[in-house]
């Protein structure tokens, strides 16, 4: 029969066809893609709406604070330069504190002067409700004030410095407070969901393959062809590893259609290749050694989520490395990363592909 995906006559490409036309019948592959499709293609208006998930201080709302200290001139400048807290000044911490147990404001600072080895520090104390459901938002919003004092005091103490503070680029959309906000969202969170679920379900695809073709009996009926076990695998792997850049290049290509620019696109791509070539690999090796699709799953997803996890101790996490890409600010560690990404996964397949040559097909 004519596969038109098959262009070479390779058997291995006519095995990848027959996948890729397969994943038209898997409704919950067919629906993950679709929602992905949807967070790329409007990811301008959905990273508004998800940002006061992430960040709960942006979903507005004005929190009033009891301010006492002898260094409450400085905490009060900031908070005139706040949108969301409004103060009322207290002769004494435990005036403030009365009040805060009051309910007469939300929370309550104390602001000191505070001695130390390098010099002379602003302490703030913080009194905030505890374990209700203002305490979030009362938390965060003091965080984003804090955070405020802080940079002003560091442009103040600027001349007393012995190097030179990093300037901050001026946000070039004009958002004020929010840009830092959405930019961190955007690139920390949005990017590294579009770029590493298409591995993983690349890797999941692959599992259910493999066991579907054991479990039915029908790899027997494909190895009646004139091709090789590894042959067969090959088309499998082939057709998933593919499919996921493929699938990243599009939804940064809707990202940038939506004016989020991305940077290393390349290298973005080798990362999720790399990262696709490993998770099949994996969901491979789980498929042949079980045999059923119930424990290959479970098991795929218990040691990928792990393996993703104890990322983390690595000098950056993968979702570190295409975020510090993307906004064109790799280094060293962030090229290295990508490299060993995808030596691990030519190793990696290079193993599975050694395992399969040396496997009896009479024992699947």
């Amino acid at each position: 029969m004519f596969n038109p995906l098959d262009i070479t006559g390779d058997s291995r490409v006519t095995i990848a066809g027959r996948e890729i036309s397969a994943l038209s019948r898997e409704k919950t592959i067919v629906l993950a893609l679709i929602i992905q499709l949807f967070i790329a293609a409007f990811s301008s208006f959905l990273v508004v709406g998800l940002t006061s998930l992430y960040d709960p201080g942006s979903a507005g709302g004005e929190i009033e604070v009891g301010v006492s200290g002898d260094q409450q001139d400085k905490l009060l400048d900031a908070i005139a330069q706040s949108d969301s807290v409004s103060a009322t000044v207290y002769e004494s911490r435990a005036a403030a504190l009365e009040a805060f147990e009051n309910r007469a404001v939300n929370a309550a600072l104390t602001a000191r002067s505070k001695q130390t080895e390098q010099g002379n520090r602003i302490a703030v104390d913080a009194a905030v409700p505890a374990e209700s459901l203002e305490t979030t938002l009362i938390v965060v919003t003091l965080r984003d004030l804090l955070s405020d004092l802080e940079d002003s005091e560091r442009s103040v103490r600027t001349e007393y410095l012995e190097f030179s503070p990093v300037e901050i680029a001026d946000d070039p959309a004009g958002t004020g407070s929010d840009f830092t906000q959405y930019f961190s969202f955007t690139y920390t969170i949005l990017l590294p969901l579009l770029l590493f679920l298409p591995p993983f379900i690349s890797g999941s695809v692959v599992v259910d393959s493999v066991t579907e073709e054991i479990e039915r009996g029908t790899l027997e009926l494909l190895r009646v062809a004139p091709i090789s076990l590894t042959d067969i695998v090959d088309g499998k792997a082939f057709a998933m590893i593919l499919l996921a850049p493929l699938q990243a290049l599009l939804w940064i290509a809707l990202l940038q259609f939506n004016d989020i620019p991305i940077s290393y696109i390349p290298l973005l791509a080798l990362l999720v290749l790399a990262t696709a070539t490993i998770t099949t690999a994996i969901g491979l090796l789980l498929g042949l050694l079980t045999g059923t699709r119930q424990k290959a799953q479970l098991l795929y997803s218990m040691i990928v989520l792990l393996l993703f996890g104890g990322a983390a101790a690595l000098p950056e996490h993968p979702a570190t490395t295409a975020a510090l890409l993307a906004v064109d600010s790799p280094t060293v560690t962030t090229f290295a990363h990508v490299a060993g990404y995808t030596l691990v996964a030519i190793a990696g397949y290079a193993v599975i592909r050694w395992y399969v040559g040396r496997l009896d097909p009479e024992s699947l």
